[in-house]
């Protein structure tokens, strides 16, 4: 039976196709080569500084593969039970169990042509993980997920508000991007709060409504 354990706002989900990709284009195309079967590379290690998208694209891989009706599951920071595509995210908070139970997974999924796709924010060798998992995770392919710059921030908070059924004002892009927190998560969560800060209003998404919005952080 299909799993998935994913803690997402049910009007935004994460997918491959929602996915600004910046200089990220060879990691997707293998992404979508992997879940397609097209690619002998049966794991995937993504790392990258927090905000950088590693958590969007696992979700996004776990999704794509669920509607192949595939089974499927993501966890953070633990091991979950195997399927036919296992993604496990922010593999550093894994503790001295949960590493050897990701030693296991990995050696199962390989035998059993499953997807295995692991997150850190470091790459394999620098992980204070054990050697011989870190060794694992070094044997496939490994991406850096690169950052957005401003240009590709704004293009995903206006492909952002978007989805969620308004235009956004260049210039409320402009302000987030030079006094809001500057991850792509931060950024999203800012724009989820002036929609419905504005929403409650009645009034349009504007400068002087996102100033009231920032300065409750």
């Amino acid at each position: 039976m299909s799993q998935l354990l994913l803690d997402i706002a049910p009007d935004w989900q994460p997918t491959l196709d929602n996915f600004v990709t910046g200089r990220n284009l060879e990691l997707l195309s293998a992404l979508r080569h992997a879940l397609a079967g097209s690619s002998s590379e049966r794991c995937l290690y993504l790392w990258g500084e927090p905000g950088s998208g590693k958590s969007h694209l696992l979700q996004a891989c776990v999704r794509s593969a669920l509607d192949m009706q595939r089974s499927a599951v993501y966890a953070q920071g633990s091991v979950p039970q195997p399927a036919e595509a296992v993604a496990v995210d922010d593999v550093e908070q894994l503790d001295d169990a949960a590493q050897i139970e990701l030693f296991d997974l990995y050696n199962r999924m390989r035998d059993s042509s499953g997807l295995l796709l692991v997150s850190g924010m470091q790459a394999p060798l620098h992980l204070a993980l054990r050697d011989d998992l870190r060794t694992r995770l070094g044997w496939g392919l490994v991406y850096q997920v690169h950052g957005l710059s401003d240009e590709e921030k704004a293009q995903a908070l206006a492909q952002h508000a978007q989805s969620r059924g308004f235009a956004l004002p260049p210039e409320v892009t402009q302000y987030l991007l030079r006094h809001g927190r500057r991850d792509l998560p931060s950024l999203m969560a800012a724009l989820d709060a002036l929609d419905e800060h504005s929403l409650r209003l009645h009034r349009a998404p504007s400068v002087p409504l996102l100033k009231e919005i920032l300065r409750r952080d």
